[in-house]
């Protein structure tokens, strides 16, 4: 997590759980849009119903899952799955994702149930 906040370097960044037991490793606002990261430890990792919820309720602009595979794929729209050693893509990534234009589904809104991560 640390190399990816690293390359991302956002100005505040969260951990997200609900009591329905979702939960998201990494929740930033960048540019006014919200982005998620997950952290996997399998060579393929799955998107979970949890990363779903995320998605959803935090109306995130994209969520990633950083796993130390060796590639890095699109799973849909809004979920990337990306290798631990491409991170300079990722954060990449995120700087055009954060430029583009705002669409009202994902403006920036108060972060329910978000605590700050330290």
């Amino acid at each position: 997590m640390e190399q990816v906040l690293a390359a991302v370097r956002p100005s505040e960044t969260y951990f997200w759980a609900t009591y329905g037991r979702a939960e998201l490793d990494l929740l930033f606002v960048l540019k006014g849009k919200k982005f998620g990261v997950e952290m996997k430890f399998s060579e393929a990792p799955d998107v979970t119903r949890s990363m779903r919820i995320a998605l959803d309720d935090l109306s995130l602009e994209h969520l990633w899952i950083v796993h130390p595979g060796r590639h890095s794929y699109q799973v849909d729209e809004r979920i990337s799955v990306c290798a631990i050693t491409e991170l300079a893509a990722l954060a990449a990534d995120i700087g055009r994702r954060a430029r583009r234009r705002k669409s009202s589904s994902t403006a920036a809104r108060p972060v329910p149930g978000a605590a700050p991560s330290r």
